[in-house]
């Protein structure tokens, strides 16, 4: 199996490969910069805001309401643990693994050289690396997780939503790239099937489809967006 992986290694035409790189990072970066360039004094306090995992600190304490009104409680309890190894699983595959091995300089950082054409909020640059992005990986995470527990629901479409715009922040804000989003959201539906599967495996939890309160995250998560676009718009008229 190595022999033939090698065989592979050398057959391939790599001015051909790094070619075919090159475009996919051009289309990359002329996608980032088109999503950046579109900004305002309004969505720069806004996408500040929305991207502070903090934020939504109220959401994710709705959804464990959630799972404990549809769940027997040591079911509910060992899903809020699958959730948290989740996404200290995506975290780390991406932010310790990945980004280390790859290390694709964030378009914010000051030694990439588009780094003069990225909008940049109140100096923030992030880290060095930013591929793949763990926000995306673990917001993408959280919305595949629950499109595995919860079947034919809006609950978990409406956090595949919120996971798409707090992924949007990022590029917005100028420190990813959507690569590095796209490949972020992939680590973060690997995780959620692997931890899902072994949810299920040792709670014997079947994915359930009449699902009871899922409008309380919903609300909750409308009212922080509301909240954040009040104070987004005291902050730029003071």
């Amino acid at each position: 199996m190595i022999n033939m992986i090698n065989e592979i290694m050398l057959g391939l035409d790599w001015s051909i490969v790094n070619c075919q790189l090159s475009i996919v990072n051009d289309v990359d970066t002329d996608l980032l910069l088109w999503f950046n360039g579109a900004h305002n004094a309004f969505f720069d306090a806004f996408m500040t805001l929305f991207t502070n995992k903090w934020m939504w600190v109220p959401m994710y304490l709705a959804l464990i309401y959630v799972f404990f009104k549809n769940m027997a409680p040591k079911n509910a309890v060992a899903c809020v643990v699958a959730i948290i190894v989740m996404v200290a699983l995506s975290d780390q595959l991406s932010s310790a693994v990945i980004r280390q091995a790859v290390g694709r300089l964030r378009p914010s950082n000051l030694d990439n050289p588009i780094s003069d054409l990225v909008h940049i909020v109140d100096g923030y640059r992030g880290g060095k690396y930013g591929f793949p992005s763990s926000h995306a990986a673990n917001s993408f995470g959280l919305a595949f997780f629950l499109c595995y527990l919860f079947r034919r629901n809006a609950l978990p479409a409406f956090i595949m939503v919120w996971a798409i715009m707090n992924c949007y922040t990022r590029i917005y804000l100028g420190v990813h790239y959507p690569g590095d989003i796209l490949c972020g959201a992939l680590v973060g539906l690997f995780s959620a099937t692997l931890l899902w599967f072994m949810y299920k495996w040792l709670t014997k939890q079947e994915p359930i489809k009449d699902v009871k309160c899922t409008w309380v995250p919903i609300v909750v998560c409308l009212l922080v967006v509301v909240g954040i676009a009040i104070y987004s718009s005291y902050l730029i008229s003071n």
